[in-house]
C-alpha cells in the first residue's frame, strides 16, 4: 500500500460495515484519513495506583481492589436506582457509586469477590470517600494468579490520559477510542504538508508523530505539541488556498479603469453638500489603484451601517462609466435594491438622467432590475443595458438571468455579501466581455481573523469612521418579566419620539400570519419540561401591532412590514413611512439592511434574545441616522443570570461592531471558515479557532504569501499539493474559485 492510499482506506474495510456506516452517517468519517483527523475534544486523567488509605480528596486515582458487596438502592419513591458498590484492597475500603441508566453493567460485571482496576475522581459524600461513576477494568482471573501480569496490566490501566472524542448518540467516545487504535499505524504513513525548512524552522514535530501524540498521549507536553502542530496545518494549508487563489486573480486580464478628469466624476463630487471623511477618502483611492490595474479587483469593503459604503461605492462606479464600462451594484432584497437605486438617482440628480430631457451631457442613465417590475419597464432596462445608454444598474437576482446582457460590464458591487451564494456573484461576473472588478459591501463587522480566512482572497478595506452629523445610539435592556412597568415606560418613550416629530421601528422575530402557523404546526414537537422557559412562541409583528394600535400606541399611525407582503406593497409602506406619513413601523428583520429614514430614532426589539448579537447591532443601526441621538431598547423576558442576558447586556454597553462580532463568534463558534452556509460542507477546522489563534493564523499566512510566490504550481512541494487536494474537497474548490 503506497502511503497516500493509507489515508484514502475506507472505513468498512477495517473496522466493518455496521461501525462504518454509523460513522459515515453521524460523524460524517468515510476514509482511515478522516477517522485520524477526528482528533480527542479532551482526555480524562487516571491517576497513578494509589492504596485505598491514602486517597487524596479531589484527585483522579487509580485503585487496584477487590469487590466485597454490590448492592441496588431504590430513591425518589422507586423512580431512580443507585448501584452502591464496596470495595476493598486488605488496607481500607472505599464506596463507588453509579446512577440511572450506568448501573445495569458495572451490576453485572463486579460481584463480590471480583477484582478490577478502578479510576475516578475522589469526593466525600455522608464523610465517607467514594468515586461517582469511575471507569473500570476486571482483571482476568488468570492475571490475579501471575502478580507480573497484574502490574502490567496496572501500568497500562494507571496514570493513562484517556482521549474523549466528539461522539453521537449510536457511538460512544470508548468505541471511537477503539476504532482509532484499528488505524492508528497508518498514521506512519501520513504525508506531511509542511515544507522541511518551514517545519524545521518552527520546531514543529513531524506530522505522524503529531498524530500518534494527539491520539494516545503519554503526558500534557504531548498533547500540546501535537496540537501546535496540527493547528498551524490548519491554517496553513487554508492559507496556501487562498494565497494561490489571489495569485490566480493577479494573472486574469481585466481593463483597467482609470479615473478621467472632467467627467461624470467631477461633476458629481463639484454637487456634493459635504466632504468625505478621511476614511472615505483613504478606501476610495485604494479603491481606485485596484481599478486601475489590468487585472481584476477583488476587495471587500466592510463598514459600520451608515459610515458611507454607499458613497463610497458610488463613486468607483462612477469612474467606471467615465472609463467607457459599466456598472452593476447586486441588492439582496427588492426592497433593497429600490432604496439603493432612489438614493443614487437623488445623489445625482440630472446626473442620473443621461440622454433624456433634461439631463445633463456628462451624465448616464441609472437603471433599476427587479423580478416584480412591470414587462414595458424591464424590456427598457434590459434594452438600456445592452446598448450602454444606461452605465450603472441597480438590481436583485434578477440581475443574473440568462436574458440580462451588458454592452460592457466594468465594475460588479455586491451589497451585503452574506446573503449572497457564491454561484450568484459568479453568476453576475460571467457577464462581462473580460472578468470585471469586484468590490463587495457588507456592514457585518467581521474581526481580523476571520477577515483574513473567510475572505482571505479579498483585498479589505475598513471604514471606521461615522460621517459627520451622525448621532450616538443609546441602548439598555428592557426586562418585560422581571420589571413589567420598565417595558411600560419603553411604551411611553416611544410616543414622546413622535410627539417630538420622530418616528420608530418595533422589531418582532416572527410574522405570526397563516403561512407561520402552518410552519408552527408542522415543527410542533412534544416539549420537554426544560423546555417550558422557551415554550412561549416568538411575538409576531401582527399580534403585536394589533395590541399597540388598540393599546399604549394608540392614536398613533402603526403601519405593519415583513417579507411575505407583495414587493409593491412592501415598497409603498416603506415609501410612507419614509415619507413620514407613519409614526410606528412594526416589522420584522427585514428592516435590517438598508433602509433609510434619518427621522427615525427609536427602536425597540422584541423578544431580543432570539435575535443574534451581530443582527441586534445591525438592527439597530437603523436608528440614529439623523441629528437626533437614536434610542434602542432590547426588550427581553430571558433570565437575568441567562447566557442569553449576558448577550443582550453586551449589545447594550457598546457601540463598536468589531468587538461585538468577536463576542457573536465566541458565542456561536466560528462554524466553517469556507463559508458553511455557501458551500454546504463541514468545518474544515478541528484545532484552529479564528477568534483564538490570530497570531499563528497572520504567520500562517505570511508563510503561504512567501511559498506561493516562490512556487505557484506547487510543483516543488507535492505533499502540500496533496494536503491541499485533500482539504478542498469539490465543494470548497469551488467557493474559493468563485469567492
Amino acid at each position: 500500500m503506497d502511503r497516500v492510499s493509507a489515508f484514502d482506506e475506507p472505513l468498512k474495510k477495517l473496522l466493518g460495515g455496521a461501525t462504518a456506516k454509523v460513522m459515515a452517517e453521524h460523524l460524517d468519517l468515510h476514509t482511515v484519513g478522516d477517522l485520524l483527523h477526528h482528533y480527542p475534544r479532551r482526555y480524562e486523567e487516571r491517576g497513578r495506583l494509589t492504596a485505598l488509605t491514602e486517597l487524596p480528596l479531589d484527585e483522579h486515582v487509580t485503585v487496584v481492589a477487590q469487590v466485597a458487596d454490590a448492592r441496588i438502592m431504590m430513591f425518589n419513591n422507586g423512580r431512580g436506582k443507585r448501584l452502591e458498590v464496596t470495595l476493598t484492597d486488605g488496607s481500607g475500603r472505599l464506596q463507588l457509586v453509579f446512577f440511572g441508566h450506568g448501573v445495569h453493567k458495572p451490576h453485572k460485571e463486579l460481584l463480590p469477590g471480583r477484582r478490577a482496576m478502578f479510576a475516578g475522581k475522589v469526593s466525600v459524600f455522608n464523610r465517607k470517600m467514594q468515586l461517582a461513576h469511575p471507569t473500570y477494568q476486571l482483571l482476568d482471573t488468570r492475571d490475579e494468579d501471575d502478580p507480573a501480569e497484574v502490574t502490567e496490566a496496572v501500568d497500562a490501566f494507571a496514570g493513562q490520559l484517556l482521549p474523549i472524542y466528539p461522539a453521537c448518540k449510536q457511538l460512544d467516545s470508548w468505541r471511537i477510542a477503539k476504532a482509532v487504535d484499528t488505524v492508528l499505524p497508518s498514521a506512519r504513513e501520513a504525508v506531511d504538508p509542511l515544507p522541511p525548512t518551514l517545519r524545521e524552522g518552527r520546531g514543529f514535530v513531524p506530522l505522524p508523530e503529531a498524530l500518534l501524540r494527539i491520539h494516545r498521549p503519554h503526558t500534557k507536553a504531548d498533547i500540546a505539541a501535537a496540537r501546535d502542530r496540527l493547528r498551524w496545518d490548519e491554517a496553513f494549508v487554508l492559507q496556501v488556498a487562498l494565497a494561490r487563489r489571489r495569485y490566480a486573480d493577479t494573472q486574469l486580464p481585466a481593463v483597467a479603469r482609470r479615473s478621467v478628469s472632467g467627467g461624470l466624476l467631477d461633476a458629481f463630487d463639484a454637487k456634493l453638500p459635504f466632504t468625505l471623511t478621511e476614511g472615505q477618502q483613504k478606501v476610495t483611492g485604494e479603491i481606485f489603484g485596484d481599478l486601475a490595474t489590468e487585472h481584476p479587483m477583488h476587495r471587500l469593503l466592510q463598514g459600520e451601517v451608515g459610515s458611507g459604503k454607499t458613497m463610497v461605492a458610488l463613486r468607483a462606479m462612477l469612474t467606471v462609466v467615465d472609463a467607457g464600462g459599466q456598472a452593476a451594484m447586486l441588492a439582496p432584497t427588492e426592497v433593497l435594491a429600490q432604496q439603493h437605486h432612489r438614493s443614487v438617482t437623488e445623489m445625482m440628480g440630472e446626473l442620473a438622467e443621461g440622454g433624456m430631457l433634461g439631463g445633463s451631457d456628462l451624465g448616464t442613465k441609472v437603471v433599476l432590475l427587479t423580478g416584480s417590475m412591470g414587462t414595458a419597464a424591464r424590456r427598457q432596462a434590459l434594452l438600456d443595458l445592452v446598448t450602454g445608454e444606461a452605465g450603472i444598474v441597480i438590481g436583485t437576482h434578477a440581475l443574473i438571468e440568462d436574458k440580462v446582457q451588458f454592452h460592457d460590464l466594468g465594475l460588479v458591487v455586491v451589497d451585503e455579501q452574506h446573503r449572497f451564494g457564491v454561484e450568484q456573484r459568479d453568476a453576475l461576473r460571467s457577464k462581462g466581455k473580460q472578468p470585471p472588478h469586484l468590490l463587495v459591501m457588507t456592514a457585518t463587522p467581521i474581526p481580523r481573523t476571520v477577515a483574513m480566512t473567510v475572505f482571505g482572497d479579498l483585498e479589505t478595506s475598513v471604514l471606521d469612521q461615522l460621517p459627520a452629523g451622525r448621532s450616538p445610539i443609546a441602548s439598555h435592556v428592557v426586562p418585560a418579566k422581571d420589571k413589567p412597568h420598565f417595558l411600560s415606560r419603553a411604551w411611553e418613550r416611544v410616543r414622546e419620539e413622535v410627539e417630538n416629530g420622530h418616528q420608530a421601528y418595533v422589531v418582532c422575530p416572527r410574522i405570526g400570519d397563516d403561512a407561520d402557523e402552518a410552519e408552527k404546526k408542522k415543527g410542533k414537537r412534544k416539549a420537554a419540561p426544560e423546555d417550558d422557559a422557551e415554550k412561549r412562541p416568538p411575538l409576531a409583528v401582527l399580534d403585536i401591532a394589533e395590541q399597540l394600535a388598540k393599546g399604549p400606541l394608540a392614536g398613533l399611525r402603526v403601519e405593519v412590514l415583513h417579507g411575505r407582503m407583495p414587493p409593491d406593497d412592501k415598497d409603498d409602506v416603506m415609501r410612507r413611512f419614509a415619507a413620514g406619513q407613519a409614526d410606528v413601523l412594526v416589522a420584522t428583520t427585514v428592516i435590517e439592511v438598508g433602509v433609510n429614514v434619518p427621522n427615525a430614532t427609536a427602536m425597540v426589539i422584541m423578544d431580543a434574545d432570539r435575535f443574534g448579537v451581530s443582527q441586534l447591532h445591525q438592527l439597530r443601526g437603523r436608528v440614529g441616522r439623523g441629528s437626533a441621538p437614536g434610542l434602542c431598547l432590547l426588550v427581553s423576558e430571558a433570565h437575568e443570570a441567562s447566557p442569553a442576558r449576558a448577550r443582550l447586556s453586551a449589545v447594550a454597553a457598546t457601540l463598536d461592531g468589531f468587538e461585538l462580532s468577536r463576542i457573536d463568534l465566541e458565542q456561536r463558534r466560528e462554524g466553517d471558515v469556507l463559508g458553511q452556509a455557501q458551500s454546504g460542507v463541514r468545518s474544515s477546522l478541528r484545532v484552529l479557532s479564528v477568534i483564538d489563534d490570530e497570531e499563528v493564523i497572520a504567520a500562517a499566512r505570511e508563510e503561504a504569501v512567501r511559498v506561493v510566490a516562490d512556487d505557484p504550481g506547487l510543483d516543488r512541494l507535492p505533499e502540500l499539493r496533496t494536503a491541499l487536494d485533500a482539504l478542498l474537497d469539490k465543494n470548497r474548490e469551488e467557493y474559493l474559485d468563485k469567492g
